[in-house]
């Protein structure tokens, strides 16, 4: 196990050098630029400024003198906000899309794992045939338009629940419903199927003959062996649950790091979308790291190939 999180760690440097490599020209290659929209400005005031961010440089040499300030930790100043560096606009938004993102999972296990144990244990019933048809809606409604349902039901009929902010409990509970519904109907469907296969197999019928009851029987023997498909979503589930609190964090105003992407791909701010991007990608990154590390001690077969 050691020799493989080190080679996987090791991958990270190329799919990171990648990422950052097309990043870089793909925003440049965009029409407009950082200062495109400035009112006002004459043509020298908006050349210095491109001499002072080193813009008017060659496309290349910006490219190289990019790359030598990110291996000493300098991703560069916010071209739209310069009064903080990328780093610490990161540093102060990104707790608040990790903290989304967490809410948003631990949404879609608890709603997700208990639909698709129900269903499974008892199948084509009643008790099956409920919750695998809101799994259904989940993954057929999109989070953009599950948001302002959920808005117009709660928030603006109801009153139970505020429309935005991001400061009490109470303001946290829609963004999460919203952003880990579809995930969660993944997940019913997913533990479903697989359960269903594993009650079917000769050691659950051992079980069974040995007088076990069925309870233990279907979470302590059955679920485990269940749970390594749902393992295996988590990891691209958890970089669709960053990406989607972009459309999320829009709909209710969080001032998240998703916001701030959207807001720098708007300005071309080309620095804050560099940043943005590297942070993404290594979260991504290493949450595929961990559910692989989760799948291996789920299964032994894995840690030994």
């Amino acid at each position: 196990m050691t020799r493989y999180i080190g080679r996987r760690l090791l991958a990270f440097i190329p799919v990171l050098f990648i990422i950052v490599t097309l990043t870089f020209f793909l925003v440049r290659l965009a029409p407009g630029g950082p200062f495109a929209a400035e009112k006002a400005v004459s043509e020298e005031a908006l050349r210095q400024i491109a001499a002072h961010y080193n813009l008017d440089a060659p496309l290349f040499k910006q490219y190289l003198d990019y790359l030598a300030g990110l291996l000493q930790g300098d991703m560069g100043p916010s071209l739209k906000r310069p009064s903080r560096s990328v780093a610490e606009w990161i540093l102060i938004k990104l707790p608040v899309s990790v903290e989304l993102g967490i809410y948003g999972l631990v949404v879609a296990l608890c709603l997700g794992l208990p639909a698709g144990i129900l269903a499974a244990w008892r199948p084509n019933t009643w008790r099956d045939y409920v919750p695998m048809s809101l799994a259904m809606t989940g993954i057929c409604v999109p989070n953009f338009v599950l948001g302002p349902l959920l808005v117009l039901v709660f928030a603006v009929h109801l009153g139970w629940l505020p429309v935005a902010l991001w400061e009490t409990p109470s303001d946290k509970i829609l963004p999460a419903l919203t952003l880990g519904a579809i995930y969660a109907a993944y997940i019913a469907r997913l533990t479903r199927a697989s359960l269903l296969e594993v009650l079917s197999q000769d050691f659950i019928r051992t079980a069974r003959a040995k007088g076990l009851g069925e309870t233990r029987v279907v979470l302590r023997h059955g679920l485990r062996g269940a749970l390594q498909p749902v393992v295996a979503f988590l990891g691209p589930a958890t970089a669709g649950l960053l990406t989607g609190s972009f459309v999320v964090e829009n709909i209710f105003g969080i001032p998240g790091l998703g916001t701030e992407f959207i807001k720098a791909a708007l300005n071309r701010d080309y620095t804050m979308i560099m940043g943005t991007v590297l942070v993404f990608s290594v979260l991504i990154m290493t949450f595929n790291l961990a559910v692989d590390v989760v799948q291996a001690w789920l299964d032994p077969r894995l840690r030994h190939a």
